[in-house]
């Protein structure tokens, strides 16, 4: 890392990492500063790596490729050998290593990019979402009688969608909204157009065997940007996100697929109704809109998402309500994670199905904190002594 390199672009692939030119192309495009971008590929160790490095220099942009192999490594490297099981492997909920290396780097900006997305050419898309993160003014905010807030609200009446994530229990919930100033942008969500990010029932519904959905999403379902009221909560999903470092505490993405509950498909989610608690609780906003992606979600069977998805479909009904009051007196996004963490660590949810994988979410919580504990460590005992 350089100077002049403050954002780390986090992208998690095992397939289409050339979709890194077409954002590059739209920064240069749009006169953004390249030379502050480090691209990080976080992928596997059966990909090409070496043609993953070889496009980062084609490119002329800093980055860095991270398979399995050398994770391990930068775990030793680092003395955190312990926190490895933080990071699930072939799992999307990589993108924590992604956090991790912020953390450790001391990147400004972070921002998430999945690998089967494109930018819309005619926005500035790493410019837009820089912008968010800078926002202050009056934006609209969004509640619901349910307290979520369904991220397609605008166009619902044509439409009909719920995302990914959203509480089946929240459904037909009636909205409010109303004009408010904020400031303290932490996070920019950018939506999507193209394929929408549904869960594998809704697919289902929507009468799609292929993974996708039939109903698809274009720039005219969204009319403007908006926040979720205090409160509130939303699905955050992780294929086209900016934020600030001071969020990694509290943003960690949740441990899926590698656990023997076989939960999966609720990463993103569940670490931005932990973000969004925080958010409440320190006074922060979410910014949600702008800039779209177009999302280009390949072909695959709606019941094995079906099959990962549903062993937390229950939980995710009432994951949210178990830590609404959390590190309410909390003054740091560890504090408020914390307190989220020892909640689910020490209670008792066998009253769910696979209850006792709320335990072990907490636990990974708790690991989590102090696994950037150590690395805070480890940066001060490098920091240079004064004269």
């Amino acid at each position: 890392m350089t100077t002049s390199e403050d954002i780390c672009v986090v992208v998690p692939t095992i397939r289409e990492y050339e979709c890194v030119r077409a954002y590059l192309r739209n920064a240069r495009d749009h006169g953004f500063d390249v030379d502050r971008l480090h691209v990080l590929l976080v992928t596997e160790d059966f990909c090409d790596t070496d043609e993953m490095r070889a496009m980062l220099d084609d490119e002329g942009v800093s980055g860095a490729v991270f398979d399995g192999s050398r994770r391990e490594r930068w775990y030793d490297d680092r003395g955190i050998e312990e926190y490895a099981h933080l990071v699930p492997a072939a799992s999307h909920a990589q993108t924590s290593f992604g956090l991790l290396y912020i953390w450790a780097e001391d990147f400004d900006y972070g921002v998430f990019i999945d690998d089967d997305t494109l930018p819309h050419d005619d926005v500035d898309f790493f410019g837009r979402h820089l912008a968010n993160l800078d926002y202050e003014g009056e934006i609209e905010a969004v509640s619901s009688d349910e307290n979520w807030v369904n991220v397609l609200y605008q166009n619902f009446e044509e439409h009909g969608l719920y995302p990914r994530g959203y509480p089946y229990s929240a459904m037909d919930e009636t909205v409010e909204t109303e004009t408010v100033e904020v400031s303290d942008v932490v996070a920019s969500q950018g939506l999507w157009t193209n394929v929408p990010d549904l869960d594998a029932v809704r697919i289902l519904m929507d009468g799609d065997l292929r993974g996708q959905a039939q109903t698809r999403t274009t720039a005219a379902d969204y009319d403007g940007d908006f926040v979720a009221a205090p409160g509130n909560y939303l699905t955050v999903c992780s294929m086209n996100l900016a934020f600030r470092r001071e969020v990694v505490p509290a943003f960690y993405q949740l441990p899926m697929d590698d656990n023997r509950w076989d939960v999966g498909r609720f990463d993103d989610i569940w670490s931005g109704v932990f973000l969004k608690r925080a958010c409440d609780v320190l006074g922060k906003t979410i910014y949600n809109g702008a800039p779209l992606c177009e999302h280009n979600k390949a072909p695959r069977s709606t019941f094995g998402d079906l099959t990962n998805e549903v062993h937390g479909l229950e939980l995710n009904e009432h994951l949210w309500e178990l830590v609404d009051d959390a590190g309410g007196d909390a003054d740091s996004y560890a504090g408020v994670f914390e307190a989220m963490g020892r909640r689910l660590a020490e209670g008792d949810f066998e009253r769910y199905e696979n209850g006792a994988f709320l335990n072990y979410v907490g636990e990974y919580m708790l690991d989590w904190l102090a696994a950037l504990d150590e690395l805070r460590s480890l940066e001060a005992d490098l920091a240079p002594a004064d004269d």
